[in-house]
């Protein structure tokens, strides 16, 4: 099954793009901070200067393995379920769902090595950057030179490869006859996560404004919260479907369709959800504790310096690879379409009512994940700005809310309608004899 897996990536690299690409940023994100470790080993570093380093390390570390399993879960999902046929001749072939997973399993890794040794240059690269940005900052000495060394080198590529691994045994679990329904795992998951989140910004009351923990359970609720709505996408965007009333052809179709795909648009609502919440609840909580520093006139330490540094740079993390996911994701499924949207067209839809059809969804997608994500990221914000400053809530989230709320709708919806109007440019006949 690992000659054939190699066949498959031979014969189909524009398949494998996506998770490529995931898996390079993955690995150079995670090598770029795990050279903090060690440049904090280094001989000659003073305390402060380690502590920054390994803390900041640790951190973004642990988020950034999370996102790569995510980015690459997402791929390789969509990737699998392209494949559905091909997997199904397999297996009506002689191959079992033990070689059917292998062979999958097999193609991940294979392309998250290959994504992995190009990150290696990019993560020195960052990595000298991100150590100027924290000696400029006068957060490290700046006698603090940078040291790429085995720490980084193996957590990168040994984090991508075992991300890559784990995340292609869901994506190939309903191809080789899992079920199509989430489990009850995955329910009791959703609600244990919606619980913690409301326990923990709860928690904030108990924190005075003064204390330097103050944002911690705030920002963890509204992050767990997202999580628990995120593992409910699916009934999320069953529930909003259910209830719509949608008007002329193309809301029609957007709707019946929505409804058709539910289950395959779960990881992008899952992407939105978490997109807005923690974005939104990351950058607004901090940006409120720096104007009620600032009105103290009191001077930053350097324990909160480092805790800014770190909520804008997960945050930026956070933004990239959720884009890619979105990206990605999106376009794979646009272009799977091309046989649906020339049936479409045959039976006498115009492509402005195709496009018009993909616009709505893209709208109900992108409304439903920055509603319920914001709802989580209030959730944390509002019982964090009424302890720090006596206000329900604070000026400066509506112009971050904008931001974000911008970014996610112009990444669905632009990569949607984009990725529609390339594939409407073949002919209807043909769109229909190539699916």
């Amino acid at each position: 099954m690992f000659l054939l897996a190699m066949r498959s990536i031979r014969q189909r690299p524009g398949r494998f793009l996506a998770t490529l690409l995931a898996a390079f940023l993955g690995a150079a994100i995670i090598m770029t901070f795990n050279s903090l470790h060690d440049t904090a080993a280094r001989d000659g570093v003073d305390s402060t200067s380690a502590g920054t380093l390994t803390t900041a390390a640790s951190v973004v570390c642990g988020y950034g393995s999370l996102l790569v399993f995510f980015a690459v879960a997402s791929t390789l999902t969509v990737n699998v379920r392209q494949r559905a046929a091909e997997l199904e001749l397999l297996r009506r072939s002689g191959a079992t769902p033990g070689q059917l997973r292998r062979m999958v399993v097999g193609e991940a890794v294979a392309v998250a090595l290959v994504g992995a040794v190009p990150a290696i240059g990019a993560a020195l690269l960052g990595g000298r950057a991100l150590l100027d940005v924290f000696r400029d900052s006068g957060q490290v000495a700046g006698s603090v030179d940078h040291v790429f060394g085995p720490v980084a080198l193996t957590t990168g590529v040994g984090v991508t490869l075992l991300a890559s691994a784990g995340a292609a045994f869901p994506a190939v679990r309903r191809a080789t006859g899992g079920s199509r329904r989430p489990g009850r795992a995955r329910t009791l998951l959703g609600y244990a996560a919606l619980v913690a989140g409301a326990l923990s910004a709860s928690a904030t009351f108990a924190f005075s404004a003064t204390d330097e923990a103050l944002m911690a359970p705030a920002v963890y609720g509204a992050i767990l919260l997202s999580v628990g709505f995120a593992l409910r996408a699916p009934r999320l965007l069953g529930g909003v479907l259910d209830r719509l009333a949608p008007r002329g052809a193309s809301g029609w179709l957007a709707v019946r369709n929505l409804r058709r795909r539910v289950a395959d648009l779960a990881g992008t609502l899952m992407s939105l959800i978490l997109f807005t919440a923690v974005s939104t609840a990351t950058v607004t909580v901090q940006a409120v504790e720096s104007d009620a520093l600032a009105a103290s006139g009191a001077v930053k330490s350097v324990d909160a310096k480092n805790l800014e540094t770190l909520n804008y740079t997960v945050v930026g993390i956070i933004v990239v690879f959720v884009c890619v996911m979105l990206v990605n994701s999106l376009y794979a499924a646009t272009t799977y379409r091309v046989r649906e949207f020339g049936q479409q067209r045959l039976a006498g839809a115009t492509p402005g009512q195709v496009l018009g059809m993909v616009g709505a969804e893209g709208l109900i997608l992108t409304l439903t994940g920055v509603v319920c994500g914001t709802l989580a990221a209030l959730a944390g914000i509002v019982p964090f700005t009424l302890v720090r400053s006596d206000r329900l809530l604070p000026t400066e989230f509506y112009g971050i809310a904008a931001a974000v709320i911008a970014v996610a709708a112009t990444t669905t919806l632009g990569t949607s309608l984009a990725t529609a109007r390339r594939v409407l440019r073949t002919p209807a006949v043909g769109a229909v004899a190539v699916g």
